[in-house]
C-alpha cells in the first residue's frame, strides 16, 4: 500500500478507538482577520470548546452566549447584520481564552465550485496583467480552499480569508473574481469569495451523499458506496487491535532507533475510490452552515459524455447543498460548457458535451438557478478558454437581476422555449429575448454586436427520415422561422448542437448569445 495512503487509513481507524480530545476555544479557520459575513440573514458561529463551557460572541453591538455540549461543540445565532463596508471586530470568549477576528466585513459570500476552469486562475486570464495591475480592492475578500478529499464530512479548513491584492488573485478563480467584482462594481456591497474549485473532477465527487436518497435515478451509485462502505467498515474493525498492537510496536522500535515493522494491510477507504462525495466532504463540508448569498458552478467537462443523468446529478447537487445549509432557495448560478475542438461540419452535429449542454439546459428547471451560456467564447485547442471576463459577468447578470434589485435587467441570451411546424417551416420559440434577436458577432470583451444583413448559421432540420440537413433561419419578431428545400415536411430543429458549432450568431440585442438546442429526443 503507498504510504500516504496507508497513513490516511491509519488516522481513520485511530479514531475508532481515541476519543476526542478535550479543547481550549477553538472556531474554524474561515473565521479569520478580513472575512466577509453574510449580510441581512441570522448567522452561525460555533466551534469547539472545553465541554460545559460558556462561549461569549460579540459583534456589532450584540452580545450572545451558549453552553457547550459534553463533547465541546458549541453554535449560537447572531441576529442579522447590516451591510458594513467599515471594518468590524468579532469577538468570542470561553473562560480566559479569547478570539478577536478584526478587519470584518459584513456583504456578500459567494461560493465557486466545479473544475478546472471555476479553478483556473486571474493570472491565466488573457487580461491577466491590466486586471492585476488594479486588483488591490479592500472591500473584496477571498478564501481559496485547498484540501483534500475525505470519506466522510470534516469539520474544518486549513486556511482563512484574505484581501484581495494581485499576488493572492494571481491564483485565485477568474470566474469567480470578475464575477464578484461586477456585483461589487454595481452595488457597493463588500464581496467575500470561497474558492473550492478542483480540475478534472466529477460532478460525483461533489454530491453530498446523505441528500443521494432523495434521487432515485441515482440509487445505483449510492448503493454501490454503501456495500463498499460496509464490507470496509466490518474488514477494518477486525484491524482495531491489530493496528493498535503495530502502533505500540513502532514506537518502541522508533525509540530504539530498529526499522519499523510492516503494519498491517488495510484496504483504501471506498469513500476515495468510488468516486462520490470525496470533495463535498473534504471542501463544501466544513463550510457548512456559514453564511452564503450563493452558488457559482462550472463543471462537465469530467462528465462530458453524459445526457440526462447529468441533469439528475445536476438535482441531487443542488438540492443536496440547499439540504446542508437548510436553505430551499440558495442561488445557483451555473456556466454551460464552451465551445471546443474542431469545428463540425455535420449538419446532425452531436459530439462530446452537445447532450451534456442539453442536460444543463434542462438544469435550469430546477428552481433558483442561472446558465450564462459560453458557446461563443470557448478556444478550439484549450479546454480552459482564456476570456473568463465575459463567463464571470454573464453569471453576474442572473445574480444582479434575481439577487440585487434590478428585475428589468436581461440576464440571459435566447433559450429555447418551444417549436410549431408551420408547413414546410418550423417557428422556433425563446425565452430571454430581451428587446430583440439578432444576428451578432462577437468580438472582445462585452455584447456581441447586431450585423446589418447578416445571415443565421448552425440551424438544422430533419423530417420523418430523421436525416439531418443544414436550414436557412431568419429572425421573425421574437422567433425563428426555419426551413430547407429539401426537408419539405420538416418535424425537428436543432441549433449549435456540436461539441463546437463554430459560426452561431443568434444573440439578443442585449448582445448575449442564444443557447445551443434540440427539439428532438433521438
Amino acid at each position: 500500500m503507498p504510504w500516504k495512503q496507508f497513513v490516511m487509513t491509519l488516522s481513520l481507524l485511530l479514531l475508532a478507538w481515541t476519543g476526542p480530545a478535550s479543547a481550549t476555544l477553538q472556531l474554524p479557520k474561515m473565521f479569520s482577520d478580513h472575512m466577509v459575513l453574510q449580510r441581512d440573514t441570522t448567522l452561525p458561529v460555533w466551534g469547539w470548546a472545553e465541554p460545559n463551557a460558556t462561549i461569549t460572541v460579540q459583534i456589532a453591538g450584540q452580545n450572545v452566549s451558549t453552553t457547550a455540549d459534553e463533547k465541546g461543540r458549541w453554535q449560537v445565532q447572531l441576529a442579522p447584520l447590516r451591510t458594513s463596508t467599515t471594518p468590524l471586530e468579532l469577538v468570542v470568549r470561553a473562560g480566559q481564552t479569547t478570539h478577536t477576528f478584526r478587519d470584518v466585513l459584513v456583504g456578500d459570500v459567494w461560493l465557486c465550485a466545479g473544475q478546472s476552469n471555476m479553478e483556473f486562475g486571474v493570472a491565466g486570464a488573457d487580461n491577466a496583467a491590466q486586471v492585476l495591475a488594479t486588483a488591490t480592492n479592500s472591500l473584496i475578500r477571498l478564501l481559496r480552499v485547498q484540501a483534500p478529499q475525505a470519506p466522510t464530512p470534516v469539520r474544518d479548513l486549513p486556511h482563512g480569508w484574505t484581501t484581495s491584492t494581485a499576488q493572492y488573485l494571481k491564483s485565485f478563480s477568474a470566474v469567480g473574481y470578475f464575477f464578484g467584482s461586477r456585483i461589487h462594481q454595481e452595488t457597493g456591497i463588500p464581496i467575500g469569495l470561497i474558492g473550492i474549485g478542483w480540475g478534472g473532477t466529477a460532478i460525483e465527487l461533489w454530491l453530498r451523499f446523505e441528500s443521494l436518497v432523495d434521487y432515485p435515478e441515482l440509487a445505483k451509485f449510492r448503493e454501490n458506496l454503501e456495500k463498499k462502505t460496509a464490507d470496509f467498515n466490518k474488514f477494518s474493525a477486525e484491524l482495531i487491535e491489530p493496528m493498535a498492537a503495530w502502533v505500540e510496536q513502532a514506537r518502541q522500535a522508533r525509540a530504539q532507533n530498529e526499522p519499523l515493522p510492516v503494519p498491517p494491510a488495510v484496504p483504501p477507504h471506498p469513500g476515495l475510490t468510488q468516486g462520490l462525495a470525496g470533495i463535498y466532504n473534504g471542501r463544501v463540508a466544513p463550510l457548512v452552515p456559514f453564511g452564503m448569498k450563493g452558488v457559482l458552478w462550472y463543471q462537465g467537462e469530467a462528465n462530458g459524455d453524459e445526457d440526462d443523468i447529468y441533469f439528475h446529478k445536476m438535482r441531487a447537487l443542488i438540492g443536496g447543498w440547499r439540504q446542508a445549509w437548510n436553505h430551499n432557495a440558495l442561488p445557483f448560478y451555473f456556466v454551460q460548457l464552451a465551445n471546443y475542438q474542431a469545428a463540425t461540419t455535420n449538419a446532425a452535429g452531436g459530439g462530446p458535451w452537445t447532450k451534456l449542454r442539453m442536460a444543463q439546459l434542462k438544469s435550469l428547471q430546477i428552481p433558483k438557478t442561472g446558465m450564462a451560456v459560453a458557446i461563443d467564447i470557448g478556444d478550439a485547442s484549450d479546454i480552459h478558454p482564456r476570456n473568463k471576463v465575459d463567463v464571470g459577468h454573464r453569471l453576474a447578470l442572473w445574480a444582479l437581476k434575481h439577487d440585487y434589485g434590478q428585475p428589468a435587467l436581461v440576464c440571459s441570451g435566447p433559450l429555447y422555449k418551444g417549436v410549431a411546424v408551420e408547413g414546410a417551416r418550423i417557428r422556433v420559440s425563446f425565452d430571454h429575448v430581451g428587446s430583440g434577436l439578432i444576428v451578432g458577432k462577437k468580438d472582445g470583451y462585452g455584447p456581441a454586436r447586431e450585423v446589418t444583413g447578416g445571415i443565421l448559421t448552425r440551424f438544422a432540420v430533419a423530417g420523418s427520415d430523421r436525416r439531418w440537413v443544414w436550414a436557412d433561419a431568419v429572425i421573425d419578431g421574437a422567433t425563428v422561422l426555419v426551413s430547407s428545400p429539401s426537408v419539405p415536411a420538416p418535424v425537428a430543429v436543432r441549433y449549435a448542437f456540436a461539441t463546437n458549432p463554430a459560426g452561431c450568431n443568434l444573440y439578443n440585442k442585449e448582445g448575449l448569445p442564444a443557447a445551443p438546442f434540440r427539439s428532438d429526443d433521438w
